[in-house]
């Protein structure tokens, strides 16, 4: 007993708490391949996470859609079966209703625009009402992911082109409502139908960002891609809101600093991302339309004036943002 005691009384402090702390290891999912500048942000957020924490948050990362469509992700996290993952706001407008101010078309100027947004309060209080909402997740920071653009079989070169054409869209229907003022006929459906039904006709384009495009090989299907630039749309970086109940404050702290620190690398992976998507989408032969976007604009005041609306003073917080 007194060598039991002796012995306990020389081992270092951390290795007590060690002991008697609880285990975390992070379960991350994400819809989009290994390298893809989210998957690294939230890999290296999850590598500080263990090293700050000497192990005790360790993490394990599911890229490539192996736990299934962004909304089973979301179903998984909310449940506390995934601990992190980078969410599409239209995949939170639906239970969220105030995040839908971002998924408004045309909202942000440009990108620039954007990230001063999200860089300051008015991104802090989205991820706030995210977290204090029933979907159970917490916000912690902003994913980047361009703007979006419209990818189709046949060429649209002006708005006119795109009336009639079946444009898949995220199942939020404020996009669905986007598209449709544009002329098109939205179409809702996950990410991993799209190349299917882009080949058998399902659909004759949809509209993302040039690395989704890529990666996802649509382009192998859909050879242009015009640049209208109708979404600006930021990701939110969740945590499930029974992880970070489980969270001493110490370690709380630790995931919100790490979490900030991804959305600033995540953004400068965006950017390379991009241009290099950008170059060998443009050598696959896939044709660049620059089209006069005001039309775009004009069809989808609709849009903004029916979901716009609750936000008219948020609306003109963000178009203050110089």
């Amino acid at each position: 007993m007194f060598l039991k005691r002796t012995l306990m009384a020389t081992l270092p402090l951390a290795f007590c708490m060690a002991t008697t702390a609880q285990a975390l290891t992070l379960k991350i999912a994400e819809i989009h391949p290994t390298g893809y500048p989210t998957v690294v942000a939230m890999e290296n957020m999850a590598k500080k996470l263990d090293e700050a924490t000497d192990g005790e948050i360790s993490y394990r990362m599911f890229a490539g859609g192996v736990l299934g469509s962004e909304k089973e992700v979301v179903e998984q996290t909310q449940i506390g079966a995934v601990q992190l993952t980078r969410v599409s706001l239209g995949s939170v407008g639906p239970v969220v209703p105030d995040t839908n101010v971002f998924n408004m078309p045309f909202v942000f100027r440009d990108v620039e625009h954007m990230r001063k947004v999200i860089d300051g309060e008015i991104g802090q209080e989205i991820l706030d009402k995210i977290t204090n909402s029933q979907f159970n997740m917490v916000g912690l920071a902003w994913m980047e992911a361009g703007s979006r653009s419209l990818y189709t079989k046949k060429p649209v070169r002006s708005i006119d082109d795109l009336k009639g054409m079946k444009i898949r869209v995220i199942g939020n229907p404020l996009f669905i409502d986007t598209l449709n003022a544009m002329g098109a006929n939205g179409i809702a459906m996950s990410t991993g139908e799209i190349f299917s039904a882009l080949q058998t006709g399902v659909i004759d384009g949809a509209e993302n960002n040039s690395p989704t495009l890529l990666e996802h090989n649509h382009y192998q299907v859909a050879k242009y891609y015009t640049q209208t630039h109708h979404l600006i749309l930021p990701e939110p970086l969740m945590m499930s809101k029974t992880t970070w109940d489980s969270l001493t404050p110490d370690q709380q702290a630790l995931v919100k600093k790490f979490a900030r620190e991804a959305q600033m690398e995540e953004r400068q992976l965006w950017e390379a991302k991009e241009k290099a998507s950008d170059e060998k989408l443009k050598a696959a032969g896939v044709e660049y339309i620059e089209v006069d976007t005001k039309p775009f604009y004009d069809a989808t005041a609709p849009v903004r004036e029916k979901y716009g609306a609750p936000y008219a003073d948020l609306i003109k917080r963000i178009e203050a943002v110089q």
